[in-house]
């Protein structure tokens, strides 16, 4: 299981503050032992894409957050991810850009890092499974590897793709899906600015569990769609495979936006449970982002485009 000594994993009150130390810290130069994240170049604090959180949106705890959740490729259990994936090693990284682009290349991720500014995004994680989290991420926008791409005029969707390691990911070495795990997005989908490509969660680079290196973050998507331990980014013409929808596509559309007027076929969307609490919450449209992200969808049947 990959931990975090215990001294490490605070509350966000005390994050804010000690993420104020460290960025002044790395200005200096004086900074030991930082991540990866922590060592690139970091947005302020009063980031204007961390308002959509009401009073009620309460952070979950660091264990919560990478102790509970779903990642096949080490299990299918909650907990199978944070104890199977102790020898996955996501040092070094690479991402391929592929396809409809004018830059083709295999990027490697520190000069990625490099390359961008890492930002806060403290966003509501809601998976289709009816339970929810918050979490903080430190990522950046996907719009910034796009602009690297410089796709063509034809691409209007991308694909990710996660890498294949059965030596590494136990839950590989089973037909539990077809491997490698596969996701998209439509092009509009991908440069919006709420979409980001995360290296870290509450400070700390990506635990193995939680999709390290990098991941991607769809907050007004449901969970599945945020494709963990990115190598390939591909850019296409067509609507590309994703790996639930290719499987059950009566139960998780391409789209797979949370929508709290369109049930799973075995259980409501209408509500969700918060994990660390006792009550169901009412869902919200499009996870709460509705202001956002809707304008994407006019004119489109959400119910036959779930």
């Amino acid at each position: 299981m990959m931990k975090i000594l215990p001294s490490e994993i605070t509350p966000y009150k005390n994050y804010i503050n000690r993420r104020k130390f460290i960025k002044s810290s790395v200005a200096a130069g004086v900074l030991i032992g930082a991540s990866t994240t922590l060592k690139a170049s970091h947005l302020a604090e009063d980031n204007p894409f961390n308002n959509q959180l009401d009073e009620n949106d309460n952070l979950n705890t660091f264990e919560d957050i990478t102790t509970y959740n779903n990642f096949y490729e080490f299990g299918m259990g909650k907990t199978d991810p944070s104890e199977n994936s102790s020898n996955f090693n996501p040092k070094p990284w690479s991402i391929s850009l592929e396809g409809l682009i004018n830059n083709p290349q295999v990027l490697d991720l520190e000069k990625i890092l490099n390359k961008v500014t890492i930002e806060d995004r403290v966003y509501r994680l809601r998976c289709v499974e009816a339970w929810s989290m918050v979490i903080p991420w430190q990522g950046f926008p996907l719009s910034e590897i796009i602009k690297i791409a410089d796709p063509l005029s034809s691409a209007k969707f991308i694909q990710f793709v996660t890498v294949f390691r059965p030596e590494e990911m136990p839950g590989q070495k089973r037909r539990l899906l077809p491997w490698p795990y596969v996701e998209g997005l439509r092009m509009d989908e991908a440069m919006h600015p709420l979409t980001i490509l995360s290296t870290g969660l509450y400070g700390h680079d990506l635990l193995n569990q939680s999709g390290a290196p990098i991941r991607l973050v769809v907050p007004w998507k449901y969970g599945f769609k945020s494709i963990k331990s990115v190598t390939t980014i591909k850019f296409v013409d067509k609507q590309p495979d994703a790996t639930w929808s290719m499987l059950a596509p009566s139960e998780y559309g391409f789209y797979s936006n949370v929508n709290n007027n369109v049930d799973h076929p075995r259980w409501s969307q209408g509500t969700e449970r918060r994990i660390g609490e006792f009550k169901r919450r009412k869902t919200l449209m499009f996870n709460g982002y509705e202001e956002e992200v809707s304008y994407m969808y006019e004119g489109m049947d959400l119910k036959k485009y779930y």
